[in-house]
């Protein structure tokens, strides 16, 4: 699905980037690499098959789970239309097509949308902010989800970024600004301490300092009021300093 889901949290909505996955499935060279092109300049649509002929489709729909398919009527063996009418559990459908006559049957099996070849590309868009909007209906947010299991997003100069909690290595700091320190570089966001603390997995992050978070899986060591970790050492409070030598070596 790559549009924006609010989420609930303790701090507030917080915003994820979702894909539609997608696949096309289209007889005609052409058509189908026009279609590709098509799709992919589409943010929220993720191509993740494409298939010339139905019975590849039938392979990517059990592989693949995907959420929007779009399908040529007229294929070799069995008709798009046909094929559908197999489909116990199809996933949104948008048809593809140069024959206009089949647009009542494709409606009859609740298609999203009937695309006329040679369609433009804004036609195409209206078809997938149509399946956009059914997919958002179908799968709404769970709003009581905190975030993620494994990672998070954070606003850096006006683009959305992911930042896996496996990266961290740990998070300092900065008035109303945090700056993210994972092993790819940092990240430097809008955000306090505090909102920080609740976006984080419990037991695997420590809030060491007033300024510091860091991952307990990247610590290297400790010397005396400092915590190694790797790429830096930060300082910890000589407040939780036992409580954190305890829980790190489990004694």
């Amino acid at each position: 699905m790559n549009f924006l889901i609010p989420l609930k949290s303790n701090s507030g909505l917080k915003l994820i980037l979702m894909k539609i996955k997608t696949i096309l499935v289209e007889d005609e060279p052409l058509a189908r690499e026009g279609l590709k092109s098509y799709i992919r300049e589409i943010e929220f649509l993720d191509l993740v098959a494409v298939c010339e002929n139905a019975l590849e489709a039938n392979d990517a729909l059990s592989s693949e789970n995907p959420d929007l398919m779009f399908l040529d009527i007229q294929m070799p063996k069995i008709t798009g239309l046909d094929f559908l009418k197999s489909l116990k559990k199809p996933p949104l459908v948008i048809f593809t097509t140069a024959f206009p006559n089949y647009a009542l049957q494709g409606f009859e099996l609740d298609v999203v949308d009937y695309l006329v070849k040679p369609y433009p590309f804004d036609r195409f868009l209206k078809a997938v902010n149509k399946a956009r909007d059914l997919f958002k209906l179908k799968n709404p947010p769970d709003l009581n989800s905190s975030q993620p299991k494994d990672h998070f997003y954070v606003k850096v100069d006006n683009i959305l970024k992911r930042v896996d909690f496996a990266d961290i290595v740990y998070i300092e700091g900065m008035e109303n600004y945090v700056a993210i320190h994972t092993t790819n570089g940092r990240l430097i966001t809008l955000m306090t301490m505090k909102s920080m603390e609740e976006s984080l997995p419990i037991g695997e992050f420590y809030r060491v300092h007033k300024t510091y978070i860091i991952s307990k899986a990247k610590v290297k060591g400790i010397i005396g009021n400092e915590i190694d970790m790797g790429i830096s050492k930060v300082p910890l409070s000589r407040v939780r300093r036992s409580e954190i030598i305890s829980d790190l070596t489990g004694n």
